[in-house]
């Protein structure tokens, strides 16, 4: 998104003809901006969701040891 607002500086056609181009260079700096700021953010809540699956996995493990069943991976 970020160089794409440099190559909108540079000609390139825009889905906004009605904007002018310094409208839509600002606009993708900004949405470049807001991506890389949510990205820490969805990084985060992507490895919370994986500890989240492990702990489960770990959990369910742990009780099959402790009934003597036979687990299957």
């Amino acid at each position: 998104t970020f160089v794409s607002a440099f190559a909108v500086l540079c000609g390139a056609r825009t889905d906004l003809p009605d904007r002018h181009v310094c409208c839509v260079f600002w606009l993708n700096i900004a949405a470049a901006f807001i991506q890389t700021l949510t990205a820490i953010v969805m990084v985060g809540w992507i490895m919370s969701i994986f500890w989240g699956m492990d702990m489960v996995i770990l959990a369910i493990s742990q009780g099959y040891k402790e009934q003597g069943i036979p687990q299957q991976l």
